[in-house]
């Protein structure tokens, strides 16, 4: 049976949820004033939930971030540092392709951010019919933009090229962000050397097996600690932990420091993936930071079939290898060919194998081969994306 996704803050925990019969348990977001500091797994009974009593499961979940969250609260500490700090303007950047009903609950979510002033750009990456601009249409203030050649990177550069903000924060279509995303992304640019600040992404809905193993196969959330990334600290190459394309930013500036998106990268290409991970990995090299900030938080919706799941799943390995391939070839990155041996026999082989062997925990066998056999095909389907772009007289 499928799960409930709750967003519980402990400082103001109802009595009682009900209304919860098609689940048999819920995955919590926990929060303390909330700030995002934890989740956990906890069973349901009769279609409801008592937080008292799972409240003590739920604080030994958190121990360590809650001890810190109310240390800083006492202290009046942000760790951001954000005195005197006046944020930047921003553009919020929606990329989509013939998913109206996802794009309008983005929407919707947008309309309910935090502060004003922020440009909302939806570009409209080679649609087949008119049902975005339709949409858009209905929510003044947000521009629509048509980009007429298909690729994910290429609408991302679109959209960088296009805003007026000094930020450009990019949400995906099939996201929801937090009321206080924006805010809280702002408040990590207070540091000129950050280029990019990425945040928390906890999963919109778990109503089947599919997404509920998509959730820990690979989820887009990467801890609630707050985290700063240089290359002098970390590894360049090794940028899947810092964030993903479904929750980031970039001052607008990047164009010029790092260069553009490489639009042979990413979805609506051969290579399915990766221009997200590229391009963090450029911006590290180029001796710049980015910062991962949990209290930066959206929801996103996972896909809802095996078919949808295992094909994301494929797709993600063909842009590992696929912008590893870039980072060898364009960057000359030789330390990617240790990187990729380590990477296959640490963690890829090891993880087959427990699942052969049905160990606890192990991840469903047909995902772990559907993304091997998407790092198989990783290099050659960059180098066919290329191919394309040159076909159509763009300077790859």
């Amino acid at each position: 049976m499928p799960s409930a996704v709750l967003d519980l803050d402990l400082a103001h925990l109802p009595e009682h949820i009900g209304g919860l019969h098609a689940y048999t348990r819920a995955f919590i977001l926990i929060r303390y004033k909330s700030k995002p500091i934890g989740n956990i797994w906890v069973p349901l009974y009769r279609g409801q939930l008592k937080p008292a009593h799972v409240y003590p499961d739920m604080i030994e979940a958190v121990a360590p971030e809650l001890k810190k969250a109310w240390l800083h609260e006492y202290l009046q500490w942000d760790e951001r540092d954000v005195t005197g700090f006046i944020p930047p303007s921003a553009t919020v950047a929606i990329c989509t392709r013939n998913r109206t009903p996802d794009l309008q609950r983005c929407l919707e979510a947008l309309m309910k951010l935090h502060g004003n002033g922020h440009e909302i750009l939806v570009i409209d990456n080679c649609p087949s019919n008119d049902d975005t601009k339709h949409l858009v249409a209905l929510y003044p203030g947000v521009k629509y933009i048509l980009e007429e050649r298909p690729g994910l990177d290429i609408a991302r550069n679109t959209a960088l090229k296009a805003a007026a903000g000094e930020i450009v924060a990019f949400t995906d279509d099939d996201a929801v962000p937090d009321a206080m995303w924006l805010h809280n992304l702002l408040k990590n640019f207070n540091d000129k050397q950050v280029m990019c600040v990425t945040g928390m992404t906890m999963p919109l809905e778990l109503e089947t097996e599919a997404q509920e193993a998509f959730e820990q196969y690979s989820p887009f959330g990467k801890g609630f600690t707050r985290k700063v990334y240089a290359s002098d600290t970390h590894n360049p190459l090794a940028v899947g932990q810092i964030g993903a394309g479904a929750n980031m930013a970039f001052r607008r500036s990047v164009l010029e420091a790092v260069g553009h998106f490489d639009e042979a990268l990413d979805a609506g290409t051969p290579t399915e993936s990766g221009g997200d991970h590229e391009f963090f990995a450029r911006i590290l090299l180029a001796g710049y930071t980015i910062v991962y900030d949990p209290q930066a938080l959206n929801w996103h919706r996972h896909r809802r079939t095996w078919t949808e799941t295992k094909k994301a799943i494929r797709g993600y390995g063909i842009g590992v290898y696929a912008f590893w391939t870039r980072l060898l070839v364009k960057e000359k990155q030789s330390g990617i060919i240790k990187f990729t041996y380590g990477w296959f026999f640490g963690q890829q082989l090891p993880n087959i194998v427990r699942s052969m062997f049905g160990r606890p925990g192990s991840h469903p066998l047909h995902l772990l081969l559907a993304e091997l056999k998407g790092c198989a095909l990783g290099p050659w389907k960059y180098y066919s994306s290329r191919r394309r772009l040159k076909r159509t007289h763009v300077n790859v």
